[in-house]
């Protein structure tokens, strides 16, 4: 009886936590725009989406949905390249949320958010195409591994800030808060899955 005790008031405790996303936005002194779900105090983030429960399981299963339709070309990226499929897996999760048609307020686009240069760069004429873009995204990743010997911080870093950000602080995350936001949250998804 006791168990059956605990395991009820486990249920209730499970399904009346409340799931924290909300989505927070500010704007740098040089203009730029950033977004994040854990926003630092005295930086002037304003909350711009709240998530309650309903919207948070309806995003969970478009989110779901999406990484199941994508793995195919993710990991026959991962193999041409030689890059883990978890860390793809991880860096589109945060990029886009595998939504082939996400457009960055920075004009990156895609399911790995190429901005032009890069998709110019490794030959990725529709930016909107998922094996485009994943091939191009992945491509980059494996030449930033080499860029930075290996080195995953550094890697994640540079695809978000640019391996010239990264070069210009001595190949160190750069002090950027949307870049070290974003190595945390690569990296921890990346360990999760």
């Amino acid at each position: 009886m006791r168990q059956l005790r605990c395991l009820s008031i486990f249920i209730v405790l499970l399904f009346s936590s409340h799931v924290n996303a909300d989505v927070y936005k500010r704007t740098g002194s040089d203009g730029r725009v950033y977004y994040t779900d854990t926003p630092k105090k005295g930086l002037g983030y304003k909350r711009i989406i709240r998530t309650t429960p309903a919207n948070y399981a309806s995003a969970f299963k478009y989110l779901s949905k999406n990484k199941k339709k994508y793995t195919p070309i993710i990991a026959e990226a991962a193999a041409k390249y030689q890059v883990d499929e978890k860390l793809l897996h991880a860096m589109i999760q945060t990029e886009s949320a595998y939504d082939k048609n996400a457009i960055s307020s920075a004009g990156a686009v895609g399911l790995m958010q190429l901005m032009p240069a890069t998709a110019k760069r490794y030959g990725v004429s529709d930016r909107k195409n998922a094996k485009q873009n994943i091939d191009g995204g992945t491509h980059y990743i494996k030449d930033l591994f080499k860029m930075f010997n290996s080195n995953l911080k550094l890697v994640v870093a540079s695809y978000n800030a640019g391996e010239g950000a990264v070069k210009k602080y001595n190949n160190a995350i750069p002090p950027y808060p949307e870049t070290r936001d974003y190595v945390r949250k690569v990296l921890r998804l990346y360990r999760k899955l």
